[in-house]
């Protein structure tokens, strides 16, 4: 079998760059895409992948990444992984412009770049089957205080996600869905909360075993490389010590007497 190839935003950090070193791990030919060309080399010259800097805001950047996938070689998956959460201010005090980034790269991103990529994934498909992953969260099932932003942003995106599906329902494509409890990385909770590393230390104080990007990066390639015809439309996944994103256990888990 021919290697496949796999698309991956966000690439430069977190879920993203765990992801595609995982992919690479595996044998897959793999495009990094993210805005920061420096982390972006850096991961090349780790890995071994391609990287291609973009913005998935800007319509200019992701039709350059169209047309520079479209001349160097099939696409087999697409993981939507983009994304991030600005501020966790109450719906009256959350700045709009917040919530405009939020919007932008959580929901039109995704539309963008599966846009952009969808008729390159119906080529790859014509020999087996394509893949687009999406990246969500369980802030798109639940809603909690000071999420409304990121809340609205991954509903949203989860509606667009199930949408999809339906319109590509009878094409050997697979649209599933990764929905990620607490995962701890470096950056999305400290860019959510102003670079505060105090509250992010509060955040995850005591939890035993959070999430961390390489568990996502498992399970996002594990669903991936299912046989074409097994479609994992939802995956919910959080850290055992977090049973809803109102029932979070501190200190050790241990049996009941």
């Amino acid at each position: 079998m021919s290697t496949r190839r796999v698309v991956i935003t966000g690439a430069s950090s977190g879920i993203g760059q765990a992801t595609a070193r995982l992919f690479a791990q595996h044998g897959w030919s793999v495009v990094g895409v993210a805005r920061r060309a420096d982390r972006l080399t850096a991961l090349a010259a780790e890995t071994g992948i391609s990287t291609f800097v973009a913005d998935v805001t800007k319509q200019a950047d992701v039709d350059a990444l169209r047309d520079f996938l479209a001349e160097s070689g099939p696409v087999h998956a697409l993981v939507n992984n983009a994304g991030g959460a600005f501020g966790a201010s109450s719906v009256e005090d959350s700045d709009p412009e917040d919530w405009k980034r939020m919007f932008d790269v959580n929901v039109i991103g995704v539309q963008r770049v599966t846009s952009a990529l969808l008729p390159l994934l119906r080529k790859a498909a014509a020999d087996g089957h394509a893949d687009i992953m999406t990246v969500t969260s369980t802030a798109g099932f639940v809603p909690y205080e000071g999420g409304g932003g990121y809340n609205a942003a991954k509903f949203a995106v989860h509606g667009v996600v199930g949408v999809l599906r339906l319109e590509l329902a009878g094409e050997p494509i697979r649209v599933l869905e990764i929905a990620p409890g607490m995962v701890k990385t470096d950056e999305f909770a400290l860019n959510r909360l102003g670079g505060d590393t105090a509250k992010v230390e509060a955040l995850y104080a005591d939890v035993k075993n959070p999430l961390v990007a390489e568990d996502i990066a498992e399970a996002i390639v594990h669903a991936i490389e299912l046989p074409g015809h097994v479609n994992m439309d939802m995956i919910t996944i959080r850290p055992v010590a977090q049973a809803a994103q109102h029932k979070l256990i501190r200190g050790e888990l241990k049996p009941k007497a």
